[in-house]
């Protein structure tokens, strides 16, 4: 058994620009090892490559060069130890909310009344007692994200991808949400990898901050969150680790030490 729960070894990704023929290399020889049960934010600038980086390890891309591995094994496909998280909520409009968390039971042929209780405990987990029987048009943006996050689960998977999932959302609810996530992950125990453009929700998050530079996306720096949970967005050393952070990703010469 290794010591990581994700293994990323080497990873690079080339495209093929459609209308030049050139090659575009969005992913340059990435390695992060990820321990069991860790909280880990990746951010960079806009367009740097942090989505890409997501889908190899989903394996609904594949890497030009490199190996990712789940346990010590290599997975390149979309897997069930791989639950995944959009940003657009990919709920199936005509399936109700019990239904939408079901999807991924129903498709591995789990019996229906194993379904009904695992589908209760996600919506339970949640927060969705109600709304079992509505569809996705009658849900606001924050719920129909706690629809994703439950089917994601439902499937118990070894690591939790997330791509921006809270991008959409206005502040509060995705405040509340990014609270509401850490609860779930600390009931879970899952390993989760989360993608956001936003700085002051990876160090709200995160036990450690991967920092992407412009592509060709590299791994620029990896930062430790010190700070105990709760954390206070407020606080002096919340704001002193953002500024830092922030600086990091903007390029500007600032420490990211906490203690400067």
């Amino acid at each position: 058994m290794t010591d990581y729960k994700l293994d990323v070894r080497n990873v690079t990704k080339v495209f093929i620009n459609k209308k030049t023929g050139e090659e575009v290399v969005a992913l340059e020889d990435i390695n992060l090892k990820v321990r069991e049960k860790e909280f880990v934010c990746i951010v960079g600038p806009s367009g740097c490559g942090k989505t890409t980086l997501l889908r190899v390890i989903a394996g609904l891309e594949q890497a030009s060069k490199g190996e990712v591995y789940v346990d010590g094994k290599v997975t390149d496909s979309p897997s069930r130890e791989k639950g995944m998280v959009f940003q657009e909520f990919a709920l199936f409009p005509w399936r109700t909310v019990r239904k939408n968390i079901e999807f991924g039971l129903e498709y591995r042929g789990i019996p229906p009344q194993e379904r009904r209780e695992l589908s209760d405990k996600y919506i339970q987990l949640v927060k969705l007692e109600g709304w079992e029987d509505r569809y996705s048009h009658e849900l606001s943006g924050g719920m129909k994200q706690r629809v994703a996050i439950a089917r994601a689960l439902a499937n118990d998977p070894e690591v939790l991808l997330m791509d921006e999932p809270f991008g959409s959302l206005d502040s509060q609810t995705r405040n509340a949400l990014q609270t509401e996530l850490l609860d779930i992950w600390e009931k879970t125990g899952k390993t989760i990898i989360f993608v956001s453009h936003n700085i002051d929700e990876a160090v709200y998050l995160a036990d450690r901050v991967v920092v992407l530079k412009d592509l060709p996306a590299r791994i620029k720096d990896i930062l430790t969150i010190e700070i105990p949970r709760p954390r206070d967005r407020t606080s002096t050393s919340f704001q002193k680790v953002r500024k830092g952070l922030l600086a990091e990703v903007l390029k500007k010469p600032v420490s990211l030490s906490q203690g400067s």
